[in-house]
């Protein structure tokens, strides 16, 4: 399990779109792509925006889920999606959730240089074609219901209901906030906050309930009065 750095659904590609979340269908294949060839690279940063973003897999691996088109890591072609950040300027970072590591990026000294020591997925599955029809599954379901498995960092797995339409939206604008605010993606962690946000009459309590739950992240106060705004856009059908 160490060797894992990230898993996708329903493909072998490095795809950050087809990331296993905090929901998994019935009927999903999980394809796990594993650890594979280190790599070294030197950054001179001479703009404020490095241009990633980063989530991880919540057992702290961070990986790069995204690099902006035409910034300055963009320009670096060793540096690819889905490569884990083992460590930055020597310092180890293997065992820091993403929004720690997006932080030491984002504090790094303008005009100077550092070092990344990256370890890319292992392409172990290049060759692999789609499956055939031939080997489709039945058209007989195991759950008529919309049920899904709840992966959680912390705590075991369930099966529970899936998030209803109006969720699956918010939940899909607070992790698009996230990158905004943090630079982070993680869509656990933003069905976490929407899930927090369900039963709360205003900002306060919402607030006060993310410093319970998920107070080491330390969120801004501007960004959590716009998570709020986009559970509550999502519940009057704005979004």
């Amino acid at each position: 399990p160490a060797q894992i750095m990230f898993c996708t659904l329903n493909t072998h590609k490095v795809d950050m779109d087809k990331l296993l979340g905090a929901q998994i269908g019935l009927e999903d294949f999980i394809f796990a792509h594993v650890k594979g060839q280190r790599k070294e690279v030197e950054v001179l940063k001479n703009d404020d925006v490095l241009g990633l973003t980063i989530t991880d897999n919540g057992t702290g691996c961070a990986f790069i889920k995204r690099i902006k088109e035409g910034s300055l890591m963009d320009q670096i072609k060793t540096v690819c999606v889905g490569d884990h950040i083992e460590s930055i300027n020597g310092v180890n970072v293997s065992d820091c959730r993403h929004y720690k590591v997006a932080k030491m990026l984002k504090d790094l000294e303008k005009d100077q240089i550092f070092k990344l020591e990256l370890i890319e997925p292992m392409k172990a599955f290049e060759m692999l074609e789609p499956r055939s029809q031939g080997g489709a599954l039945p058209e007989a379901k195991i759950s008529r219901g919309r049920e899904t498995l709840r992966l959680r960092t912390k705590g075991p797995a369930t099966v529970e209901e899936m998030p209803s339409e109006a969720e699956e939206k918010a939940i899909k604008k607070v992790d698009e906030l996230l990158e905004t605010y943090m630079g982070i993606r993680d869509i656990e962690l933003a069905a976490t906050m929407v899930e927090a946000g369900r039963d709360k009459k205003n900002p306060d309590e919402f607030a006060m309930a993310l410093d319970e739950s998920l107070g080491d992240f330390a969120f801004p106060d501007e960004f959590v009065f716009d998570v709020w705004g986009a559970i509550g856009d999502a519940k009057q059908g704005r979004l």
